[in-house]
């Protein structure tokens, strides 16, 4: 539940409670009945959204009208409830106008929070980070339990999405220590399995899922509770349990959707619809695949909207109504490709801000060096005549200082412009930087009339080396196939990963027959990897797909398209194979069989 389920989950986290010191008027009766109701609104708003909202239309028309502080905390309230059911584009503007009109310490520090969130849900990555450092800044100031829980909550919450899990878990303990009630029990401990289950290290069913299950029951946390049973689920699809996912999810299907929380109630149906399918149930696979669909948020791309457009695409082949499955296919690619990019986008924003905050206290530094220097400055004009050489001396020193930080500085943003560009693990192009350096180079070989070929490389079986071996096994299968490639490309070839095990080279001045012998040197190269001399026991086998521009034009996009079907056909021939593309077999088969399995390996 990547970027609905996890983002938006926030919305829920440590907003109820909300204590707000309001002042005590002379009509208290009527005072303390609208304070009692927007409390009471505060605490059940996402366990009992449909009262909640009640209470929020009775407030509009009471009598005598609420005070300016109840007013701001009913705006907020409202504020909240925008966010909750998905406008976004009304809730930002309403929460920055609390934050810009309270006095309140407290309703700021938790409108700003909810903010926060909301631009993370909104793909607004850059923006949240730099206001969720700004909140983590203020927070030491901030005295009040349920605010730093909140902000506790959705710092948590943010870096599990940007896929910064220790700091994460960071966040998520200093929530489990600070506050001991069952609410705060309840969303630390989701957050804290949340970071250890997407970080891998969560590989069996162990004691810490049930007592925050039962820890949001007692908090009346329907929505959390449920979001630890995802989990949960998720868990058991990966170790083969089927059976077991649905009955955690199905035995609290009702209360799932007497939240009418679109996130929670669309990851739900798609993890039904992926055991189902998993067990031969066609029709509850695609029932819920398609409740999944209907249920999620619009316009948004999502881990659960992902999974259950491809249920519907297996499901569709399956029952051999192949122009549906065409269709369903053509809507996981997109849903994939954007889920992806949205992911991508998330681990870019936290890069960027991250770095200029560093900038940032290097710059506050600097010119706390240089605030030095004028304070020298006028203490040495009072004692010139005594003091010249001890101020020539410090002046030097302070300069010094200057320019070393703008030096630091200035290698920093090389070092940052260099991360950007390359992939974490393998250190070789990205796919962004990739595409943008080929389709250069395809330019100029069209100029000069020079060949130009696309290998594509996919390991074969990838899953299973993750699902069995773990993820660090993973990279390093990863990392031996990188080098069994450069091994045999040439200084002018552009060599770049595309996403998770696939790998595109570009190769001018070079013909498609050439590129089909560096591919095979490579293939054996990468089987090299397994055995002793690679220090892997297990096979390691990848398929090729192989374009020219003698029959594909310059185009980066057609040579890809080309070559991904060349790769396709690979994949349906049995894997470890290199495949050259045949125009004239690729038109006859658009979609072959088994394209989803090519993306697990």
């Amino acid at each position: 539940m990547h970027r609905s389920g996890m983002f938006r989950s926030a919305l829920v986290a440590g907003w109820t409670c909300l204590v707000l010191a309001l002042p005590v008027i002379a009509s208290a009766d009527t005072s303390r009945n609208a304070n009692q109701m927007l409390q009471h609104a505060d605490d059940i708003k996402s366990a009992n959204n449909d009262e909640f909202v009640e209470i929020l239309k009775r407030l509009d028309g009471e009598q005598p009208p609420l005070t300016s502080a109840q007013q701001l905390r009913l705006r907020y309230l409202k504020a909240w409830q925008s966010a909750y059911r998905g406008d976004y584009a009304t809730a930002v503007p309403q929460l920055d106008a609390v934050i810009a009109q309270s006095n309140d310490v407290t309703l700021k520090f938790r409108a700003g929070v909810t903010v926060v969130n909301v631009l993370s849900i909104a793909s607004r990555n850059e923006e949240a980070f730099v206001r969720l450092s700004q909140l983590l800044e203020l927070m030491p100031s901030v005295s009040d339990p349920d605010a730093r829980e909140q902000g506790l909550a959705v710092a948590a919450l943010l870096y599990n999405g940007a896929g910064q899990y220790d700091l994460a878990l960071s966040y998520s303990n200093r929530q489990l220590a600070e506050n001991a009630d069952p609410k705060s029990f309840c969303t630390g401990s989701q957050q804290k399995l949340e970071a250890l289950y997407r970080s891998g290290k969560l590989q069996t069913f162990n004691q810490q899922f049930q007592p925050g299950i039962d820890a949001c029951k007692r908090a009346g946390e329907p929505i959390w509770a449920n979001l630890i049973r995802v989990d949960v689920a998720k868990l058991h699809i990966a170790k083969g349990k089927y059976a077991e996912a649905i009955k955690v999810l199905d035995s609290n299907y009702d209360e799932i959707q007497h939240t009418r929380y679109p996130a929670l109630v669309s990851a739900v149906d798609s993890v039904l619809a992926q055991a189902y399918w998993e067990t031969g149930a066609i029709e509850p696979a695609q029932r819920y695949a398609l409740s999944s669909v209907q249920d999620g948020v619009k316009n948004e791309y999502t881990e659960s909207l992902v999974h259950a457009y491809q249920v519907l695409y297996l499901v569709a082949q399956k029952q051999g109504d192949y122009q549906a499955a065409l269709a369903y296919h053509e809507k996981f690619a997109a849903a994939d490709k954007g889920y992806l990019n949205d992911v991508s986008a998330r681990v870019l924003a936290y890069q960027m801000v991250k770095q200029q905050v560093q900038e940032k206290k290097l710059q506050v530094d600097a010119l706390s060096k240089q605030n030095q220097v004028l304070q020298l400055r006028q203490e040495i004009s009072r004692k010139e005549a005594e003091a010249r050489d001890l101020y020539l001396v410090m002046l030097m020193v302070v300069l010094g200082s200057i320019a070393f930080w703008a030096w630091r500085t200035k290698r920093s943003e090389i070092k940052f412009m260099q991360i950007s560009r390359h992939d974490g693990l393998t250190g070789i192009f990205n796919r962004q930087h990739f595409v943008s350096v080929a389709e250069h180079a395809l330019a100029q070989c069209k100029k000069t009339s020079q060949d130009a070929s696309v290998i594509l490389i996919d390991l074969d079986h990838f899953k299973a080396v993750n699902d069995t071996h773990g993820h660090a096994v993973g990279d390093q299968v990863l990392k031996c196939t990188v080098a069994a490639c450069r091994a045999h490309l040439r200084a002018n070839d552009l060599f770049g990963r595309l996403g998770g095990e696939e790998f595109g080279i570009l190769m001018p001045d070079c013909v498609a027959a050439t590129a089909r012998q560096v591919a095979e040197r490579i293939r054996s190269a990468v089987a090299d990897c397994s055995g002793s001399e690679g220090g892997l026991d297990f096979p390691v086998r990848a398929s090729f797909g192989i374009s020219g521009t003698r029959t594909s034009t310059y185009g980066l996009r057609q040579l890809m398209i080309h070559a991904d079907n060349a790769l396709y056909q690979a994949k349906r021939e049995g894997r470890d194979r290199v495949i050259v593309y045949d125009h004239t077999k690729a038109e006859t088969n658009p979609l072959p069989p088994g394209v989803l399995d090519r993306r697990r390996g």
